[in-house]
């Protein structure tokens, strides 16, 4: 089975309160893209992960704690092809997480498992449920509370990701000297931001992208200032970061306008780039990978 593990971006992030738990409530609407890892998983005699990228070949990689996680004993070939990179905000390993329940749902690991797949993404990240839910979603809670948005238009994304990258714990403390959050749901930006994606309306999505990591990370790390100020400079409608790692992504109505701005970008090759699409949830929905976004589209 080949399971094309899409990336992430974050249309809001609203991060609330501190829980009595030390986790933080959030709001936010999050969106796959075609640029994705590729998992492929295969009965064995024992467990092994091998992955294109050695240094995430250990038994921390969260695709590994997912097989663990599911079953113990899990007597899976796991190969895993990274084209998502780490710390960016882009939900890589999250995913590649959800890849592997998916595939044990399916099952893939030789066996019908009766389990609480829900608790056993939370278990795995605060993201690995939204992956669960294959489109676009308003994820509350700490995660656990995913409502899928339903099909999404066919837009278009062009991603930047500095050599710099922030952990998830670190952006947390970067914004935990901040007062804390409390807003009512009634009016969410986030909840706009669900009706205007739902109607397709590009100007009123693009009106509402938020993220409160954006300003005290990019304030914290030139080279996300940077990008975010050269794609702006390129045309971009508008530059966000897009999760709570260092990739900043400008969101576009077709693919002739995101290599058009790509064209512009003053950055240097130190400076990752990607031009890719919002996924349509039929490309990435059971055992066929979609094409890769890691040129031209």
């Amino acid at each position: 089975m080949t399971i094309a593990c899409p990336a992430k971006i974050n249309l809001t992030l609203e991060v609330l309160e501190r829980r009595d738990d030390g986790y933080h409530a959030l709001r936010s609407v999050m969106v796959p893209l075609e640029l994705a890892d590729t998992l492929h998983i295969e009965p064995a005699e024992h467990f092994s992960l091998a992955c294109s990228d050695p240094g995430l070949a250990s038994a921390d990689n969260l695709a590994a704690r997912a097989a663990r996680a599911v079953d113990p004993q899990a007597a899976v070939k796991i190969e895993l092809k990274k084209t998502i990179p780490s710390q960016a905000g882009l939900g890589g390993g999250s995913s590649d997480a959800a890849g592997v329940l998916r595939a044990a749902m399916a099952g893939k690991f030789g066996r019908r498992y009766n389990a609480d797949w829900l608790a056993l993404a939370r278990s795995l990240g605060s993201d690995v449920p939204f992956f669960l839910a294959e489109s676009g979603a308003l994820v509350e809670g700490t995660g656990e509370r995913v409502t899928a948005v339903g099909a999404l238009p066919s837009w278009y994304v062009l991603i930047v990701k500095p050599m710099s990258s922030v952990s998830t714990a670190a952006a947390y403390a970067l914004l935990d000297h901040q007062a804390q959050r409390s807003r009512p749901r009634s009016t969410s930006v986030s909840l706009r931001a669900v009706e205007a994606l739902q109607r397709g309306d590009f100007e009123a999505v693009t009106n509402v992208l938020s993220n409160d990591f954006h300003d005290v990370i990019a304030a914290s790390i030139p080279q996300v200032a940077r990008a975010a100020d050269a794609l702006e400079r390129a045309g971009a409608t508008k530059a966000m970061l897009a999760g709570s790692g260092s990739a900043v992504f400008a969101l576009e109505r077709d693919a002739a306008a995101i290599a058009a701005i790509a064209g512009r970008l003053d950055l240097d090759s130190s400076f990752q780039r990607f031009e890719t699409a919002l996924a349509r949830s039929q490309t990435w929905r059971g055992s066929i990978a979609p094409r890769q976004a890691q040129g031209k589209l």
